[in-house]
């Protein structure tokens, strides 16, 4: 097809919306593709610059290609589902050529009382043929495993579901431990007996629909337990099955289209581009306090930047100033003597525990050492995560509400769910920084009684 014929005969007819394009010779489909923008993606097919940005291989096809068929998706996400259906069913020849199947990766569901939800290698599914009677469901392939991940933390986010921690055991002696997941809302329990084996199946039977491509008849499935369970009076769980409902028709799947550069651009924006923020993207520090009583008082910092946590940057501070537990007193001393460190950069965001009032006494005491020492700390926002009963971490309490408003503003544009993936860091170094502090803690206290 030549760029003429298309431009007359197929371009109008293009939407600008997402969905799956299909390139035909006759009745054959040879090429299977999906796009943000249908118009703008299938457009770029025919670009004068073609052979340079996609090679001689999608040249071949577009030249070979005689009709162009698409089909629109209510979101980025569901187009990348269909992708995949259409070419496992139809095998198209230049996606093959374009990829070895090894190459791919599929989303896995095992074959247990509570299956966990996997992502693996094509070239994985082909050695481990033995391993191929856990597997209770595969779909795919899938392409790119970038993209992949990120739908399915957009899944996670509507049916919550196992991938790596242990189911609670009934009548264990132990008692239960919620996994990292769980305890940021990923995992709906599986670990501390908080759901049933029946309600976990029903759960992965809504994830098998989802990625088969069944939503409209997911929907109604939905809307049939949350009428039942109003009939029975368990309000709470019918709630969760409308907030499902709500979610699975207002997909918020900017994550699959983002550019990751102006992602970084907006969050420096709105923090400012400090101190060791401008190579490795946003960094967070986590502060904790662990003694007995007062005694072998230790104090810990935990280091994330670009969303990874960085070990090497951990550090760790012995507290000798107190006799008797003061755990404001010796945040403020662990404080000032990190602040002296010019070397270690300046964090876009401190996190620590405690409320409202510790936070202000912390950033005081960054603001009166910065000063001391010239060191500069403007744009820093200071946070605690907030918890239930349980210790399952509920949300983020910022002392600077504005610069928190400010990121809400941008939370829904192109530059990608910044509030959600924000809060997620902030929770997961939380749980680090407890982790670091209590086994430091455990080897001091150790050490003094030898």
């Amino acid at each position: 097809m030549n760029k003429k014929d298309f431009e007359s005969s197929f371009l109008p007819k293009l939407p600008d919306s997402p969905g799956v394009y299909l390139f035909k010779k006759g009745r054959d489909i040879i090429y299977v593709g999906k796009a943000t923008s249908l118009k703008q993606r299938v457009r770029s097919y025919f670009s004068n610059d073609l052979i340079k940005t996609r090679g001689r291989l999608l040249v071949d096809m577009v030249t070979l290609s005689d009709e162009i068929e698409f089909k629109e998706t209510d979101s980025v996400l569901e187009a990348l589902i269909l992708e995949a259906h259409l070419i496992k069913e139809k095998q198209p020849k230049y996606n093959t050529k374009d990829k070895d199947n090894k190459s791919y990766n599929y989303v896995v569901i095992t074959k247990e009382d509570y299956p966990r939800v996997l992502v693996v290698r094509g070239r994985t599914l082909k050695q481990d043929l033995d391993k191929q009677n856990e597997y209770k469901n595969v779909f795919g392939p899938y392409p790119y495993g970038g993209e992949l991940k990120e739908a399915l933390k957009i899944v996670r986010k509507i049916f919550p579901f196992r991938d790596k921690c242990t189911p609670f055991v009934d009548g264990s002696k132990f008692n239960p431990r919620p996994c990292f997941n769980r305890m940021i809302g990923l995992c709906p329990g599986v670990c501390t007996g908080e759901i049933s084996k029946k309600d976990y199946g029903i759960q992965i039977k809504n994830i098998e629909m989802f990625f088969e491509g069944r939503k409209k008849i997911l929907l109604n499935s939905l809307e049939k337990q949350m009428l039942k369970l109003s009939k029975e009076q368990k309000f709470e769980k019918a709630n969760e099955i409308k907030r499902s409902i709500f979610a699975l028709n207002h997909i918020q799947d900017v994550s699959l289209i983002k550019n990751v550069n102006l992602e970084e651009d907006n969050f420096k924006t709105v923090l400012g581009d400090v101190g060791g923020s401008d190579a490795l993207g946003i960094r967070i520090e986590a502060y904790d306090i662990a003694h007995m009583s007062g005694k072998n008082m230790v104090g810990t910092m935990v280091v994330m930047e670009g969303g990874e946590l960085k070990k090497n940057l951990y550090r760790k501070f012995i507290i000798n100033n107190f006799d008797k537990a003061n755990d404001s007193g010796a945040l403020k001393e662990m404080l000032e003597r990190r602040i002296q460190h010019k070397e270690w950069g300046i964090p876009n965001i401190v996190v620590l525990d405690g409320n409202e009032v510790q936070l202000k006494t912390a950033q005081d005491a960054w603001s009166f050492a910065s000063e001391e020492i010239g060191n500069r700390e403007s744009g820093i926002l200071f946070c605690s995560v907030v918890k239930d009963k349980s210790h399952k971490a509920k949300d983020v309490l910022f002392l600077n509400i504005e610069s928190w408003k400010n990121l809400e503003k941008i939370n829904n544009s192109e530059g990608g769910a910044l509030i959600d993936k924000i809060r997620e860091q902030i929770i997961k170094i939380n749980h680090e920084s407890h982790r670091f502090t209590i086994a430091f803690h455990k080897k001091r206290r150790t050490n003094s009684f030898l």
